[in-house]
C-alpha cells in the first residue's frame, strides 16, 4: 500500500464518514460480518475505508487486507480489546486501538499476545494498562462508555473520570479520540452529554462510531442467535443480557450524518482518523529462518557439500561399481543432482531444505518413527542425498519440477510423517534449536457447518430436541454439504422448509449463520519457525491455562506474510 496514495485518495473522495468501530464474525462471539461482504458493501457504499477492529484478536486481519486493497478500500486494522478493572476483574473495560503505522502495528501485535498469554481471567483476555507503556506509539486510542473513563463517568463521576482520563493522555498525547454512538442502547445519552463536558474541558476531539456487529438491519435477529449459541442460552430466555440493538448495523453515511446532524465534527474526525492510519503489508515475499552451518560456510555451499556427501553414500547401495554402466549412471545422477541444487538456489530455499533435513536426522536419531515420503516432495534428489526422503526418484521416473519449479514460484512443502507418539518431541526440538519465541503451531478456525448449525438454531430458537433431531438427520453426511445442497438433494427436508413455517424460519436462520467462524483450534500439522520473534510477523493466541500457543493467523494467511510452513504430520 502506498500511504500517499491512500491519503489523497481521501481527500479527493470527501468522504462524510467512515466506521472505525466493527466486529466480523471473526471475533467468534458477537460479530456475523463475513470480510468479502463487508468490503463488497463497504464499496458499494462508497466509502473509501473502513476498519475492522475484531474482540480481542486480529484473527482476520491478512483476509481483510487482501480484501479491501482489492477491492480499493483502504484497511484500517484495529482491535477492541478488553482492559483489566483493577477493581473488579468480573467487570472488565474496553478501549479499541487502531494502527497509524507499522510500529503502531508491532505494538498492537505484542499487545495482543500478551492479552493471551499473561493477561487471562476467567478465560477472556485481558490488557493490563502497565503494558501500553512503551508499546502506544503508532496506535490511536478510542475511548467509549465501556472504556474505564466512560464507566466512570456513568457510576463514580467526573472526579474519577478524570483522573482515568490522565492516564489515557499521557500515553496517547496526540493520538485519544472519546467515542460516542447513538445505537438505541442503555446510558448512550447520558454518557454523550457527560462525554462532550470532559471533551471541552480538555481539548479532547470525539468520535462518532456505530459499533458494527452485522451488515444489515433485518440481520439482527441472526446476530443475536449467533450470540446465544456462543453463550448456551435461548432466545427468549429473559434472564440473557440484552448487550445489543438492531441499530448496531453497517449505516450509510447518510444515516450517519442524519444521527450525528447535531455533532459534524464526530463525523468529521473519522476522516481524520481514516487518513492517519496507513500501515503497509509485505505479501509474497518469503522470512525463512536462518540454518546455522557448523562449519562457517554459506549455506549455498554447505547444502551442496551436503547433499553430494549424501548421495555419494546413496550410490554406494543403488549403484554397483563393477557393473558396465556404473559411471553413466552415476553421472546422471550427480547432474540430476547439480541442475536440482541451482533451481534451489536461485530460488532462495537451501535453508528450508537443511532445516526439514535437520529435524528429520534428530527424529532417527532419536527413535521417533519418520515416513518415507510422499507427495510430489519425492521426486527431489536432493531430498533423497539429505534423508528428507527414502525414495530414489530415478529409479521411477519421479520430476523435480512438479515440487519445485522457477516458472511457478512456491514454498517447497514436504509433507513428513512422524510417529504420533513422537511427533511433539520433534517439534520441541526444533523449538530448542531455533528459539521458543521464534516456533510456533497454527491456528485454525472451526465453522458453523450445516447439520451443527441447524441444531445450534433449533436450540436457542427453544425448538424440542426431536423436532431439531428430525430436521438434522435429512442433511446428508458428506464433506463441504451445506443447506442449499441439502435442499436440493433430500426431496423430504425441501417439503419440510416449505410447509412447515417453523422448519422454513430455523432454515433460513440456520443459513445466515452457516459457514461463520465458530471457534478457534490448532492446526493438525503445521508449524512455523520465524527468522526473529514470531510477534514481529503475527499476534499469538493460547487457551488459559496453556502454553501451548499458536499463530493468530492460519495457514494460508502466515504464508501470505512470508512466514514458512513445515508439515509435522503425526501418524499411528
Amino acid at each position: 500500500m502506498n500511504p500517499k496514495r491512500n491519503r489523497l485518495k481521501l481527500s479527493l473522495m470527501t468522504p462524510s464518514f467512515i466506521h472505525l468501530h466493527l466486529h466480523t464474525e471473526y471475533s467468534l462471539v458477537d460479530g456475523s460480518v463475513r470480510i468479502k461482504d463487508l468490503v463488497k458493501a463497504t464499496a458499494a457504499a462508497g466509502m473509501p475505508a473502513v476498519a475492522v477492529t475484531d474482540q480481542s484478536n486480529l484473527f482476520a486481519m491478512v483476509k481483510f487486507y487482501k480484501a479491501a486493497m482489492a477491492a480499493g478500500v483502504k484497511p484500517i486494522v484495529g482491535a477492541d480489546l478488553w482492559l483489566h478493572n483493577t477493581q473488579d476483574a468480573n467487570q472488565p473495560e474496553r478501549v479499541v486501538l487502531l494502527c497509524k503505522d507499522a510500529t503502531g502495528y508491532t505494538n498492537l501485535t505484542e499487545l495482543v499476545t500478551q492479552t493471551y498469554q499473561h493477561g487471562q481471567h476467567r478465560g477472556i483476555p485481558m490488557l493490563e494498562r502497565d503494558w501500553l507503556r512503551g508499546h502506544s506509539d503508532g496506535l490511536i486510542a478510542l475511548l467509549g462508555r465501556h472504556s474505564d473513563v466512560g464507566m466512570a463517568l456513568l457510576n463514580q463521576g467526573r472526579d474519577e473520570a478524570e483522573q482515568r482520563l490522565a492516564m489515557w493522555q499521557e500515553l496517547f498525547p496526540n493520538t485519544l479520540y472519546l467515542e460516542v454512538q447513538r445505537t438505541g442502547r442503555a446510558q448512550e445519552e447520558a454518557y454523550l452529554h457527560d462525554v462532550l463536558e470532559l471533551a471541552i474541558k480538555y481539548d479532547l476531539p470525539i468520535v462518532a462510531t456505530n459499533d458494527v456487529r452485522f451488515l444489515r438491519k433485518d440481520e439482527y435477529e441472526a446476530h443475536e442467535a449467533r450470540v446465544c449459541i456462543h453463550e448456551g442460552r435461548t432466545l427468549d430466555d429473559p434472564r440473557r443480557p440484552r448487550l445489543y440493538s438492531d441499530q448496531q448495523y453497517l449505516r450509510s453515511a447518510e444515516e450517519m450524518q442524519e444521527l450525528f446532524h447535531d455533532l459534524p465534527e464526530a463525523l468529521a474526525n473519522t476522516i481524520e482518523i481514516a487518513k492517519r492510519c496507513n500501515i503497509e503489508l509485505t505479501l509474497g515475499k518469503n522470512y525463512l529462518p536462518d540454518f546455522p552451518t557448523p562449519d562457517g560456510s554459506s549455506i549455498d555451499n554447505f547444502l551442496r557439500s551436503e547433499s553430494r556427501r549424501g548421495l555419494s553414500k546413496r550410490m554406494e547401495r543403488i549403484i554397483d561399481a563393477s557393473a558396465s554402466d556404473a559411471s553413466d549412471r552415476r553421472r546422471e545422477y550427480e547432474e540430476r543432482l547439480d541442475i536440482e541444487l541451482d533451481v534451489i538456489i536461485e530460488m532462495g530455499f537451501p535453508g528450508y531444505f537443511l532445516i526439514v533435513a535437520d529435524f528429520i536426522r534428530w527424529a532417527k536419531e532419536n527413535e521417533v518413527p519418520v515416513g518415507p515420503g510422499r507427495g510430489s516432495g519425492a521426486g527431489s534428489l536432493v531430498a533423497y542425498a539429505l534423508t528428507i526422503t527414502d525414495l530414489d526418484p530415478l529409479a521411477y521416473d519421479l520430476l523435480f519440477e512438479r515440487f519445485l519449479n522457477p516458472e511457478r514460484v512456491s514454498m517447497p512443502d514436504f509433507d513428513v510423517d512422524f510417529c504420533m507418539e513422537g511427533r511433539d518431541r520433534v517439534i520441541e526440538y526444533v523449538a530448542q534449536k531455533y528459539g521458543r519465541d521464534r516456533v510456533s503451531q497454527i491456528i485454525t478456525y472451526g465453522s458453523m457447518a450445516a447439520k451443527a448449525v441447524v441444531r445450534d438454531v433449533g436450540r436457542v430458537l427453544g425448538h424440542p430436541y426431536g423436532f431439531v433431531d428430525r430436521i438434522a438427520k435429512l442433511i446428508p453426511f458428506e464433506i463441504g454439504m451445506t443447506l442449499e445442497k441439502a435442499m436440493e438433494q433430500e426431496e423430504a427436508l425441501r417439503s419440510l422448509y416449505e410447509d412447515d413455517e417453523e422448519v422454513h424460519a430455523l432454515i433460513d436462520m440456520a443459513q445466515s449463520l452457516e459457514g461463520l467462524a465458530r471457534n478457534a483450534g490448532k492446526h493438525a500439522g503445521g508449524v512455523v519457525i520465524a527468522p526473529s520473534r514470531l510477534t514481529d510477523f503475527t499476534p499469538l493466541y493460547c487457551e488459559q491455562g496453556s502454553d501451548n500457543t499458536v499463530t493468530q493467523f492460519d495457514k494460508d494467511d502466515v504464508e501470505a506474510i512470508g512466514l514458512v510452513k513445515f508439515d509435522f504430520l503425526g501418524l499411528r
